[in-house]
């Protein structure tokens, strides 16, 4: 059984689109810009973003299960063949230097070491190109100290509505969760059914710890 289609999580998540729409609504104006997504997982911003910006788009990710199932929604859509999907890190793309006008990331970053991939994207952008960051409001404040080592300044932001994390995601997950277990005894304890259990209690415990925003960060001329 696939738990996470039957709780609808993709669903779920897909209500963090309408902030990426806003997002790229602040950025620059660029005539077919090429983009890269960093951990673009099953690919829901990726799609988006191929239609927002009208070119070529690049999505990376080390998770072959999510990079399966992201080609499976990708070969019908209207924008397969502006978006090329690759199983790499960050740090070995493989990709050339000022190769993209804009770099996306939702969650990633903060995951990784700051001093080395903002580097990487640094190097990845062209000179006066953006990256937009969707993390959190503490991890950003403390990364973004360090913003001009690496050439990079902040020049706009869309923060997500407080708590928008739990009110539109961990609550209505555990809403599910609670009613699968109820009509699904024989499976109630899968490992994937207790991972995205444990999800919504992190995210309750605290809602102000994952309040969120895009920033927009741009490379130097």
């Amino acid at each position: 059984m696939d738990i996470e289609r039957e709780l609808g999580v993709q669903e779920l998540r897909m209500r963090a689109l309408e902030h990426t729409r806003k997002a790229f609504a602040l950025l620059p104006p660029v005539d077919r810009p090429r983009i890269l997504d960093i951990g673009c997982g099953q690919g829901l911003q990726t799609m988006e973003l191929a239609r927002l910006g009208g070119g070529e788009v690049v999505g990376i990710d080390i998770d072959e299960t999510a990079l399966t199932r992201f080609q499976q929604r990708l070969e019908p859509s209207d924008v397969s063949s502006r978006i090329t999907v690759r199983r790499c890190s960050l740090f070995h793309s493989g990709l050339p230097d000022e190769s993209f006008n804009i770099l996306w990331e939702e969650g990633v970053l903060h995951l990784l070491e700051p001093a080395r991939s903002f580097a990487e994207c640094s190097r990845l952008l062209v000179p006066g190109g953006v990256l937009v960051m969707h993390e959190t409001l503490e991890w950003f404040e403390a990364a973004s100290q360090r913003l001009p080592d690496w050439g990079l300044v902040s020049v706009d932001r869309h923060l997500l509505p407080k708590h928008f994390w739990w009110t539109e995601y961990g609550a209505p997950l555990e809403d599910r969760i609670r009613a699968f277990r109820e009509s699904h005894g024989g499976v109630a304890g899968s490992p994937e059914l207790t991972r995205y259990a444990d999800e919504a209690a992190m995210i309750k415990v605290d809602p102000d710890r994952f309040d969120c925003g895009f920033f927009i960060l741009q490379k130097r001329m």
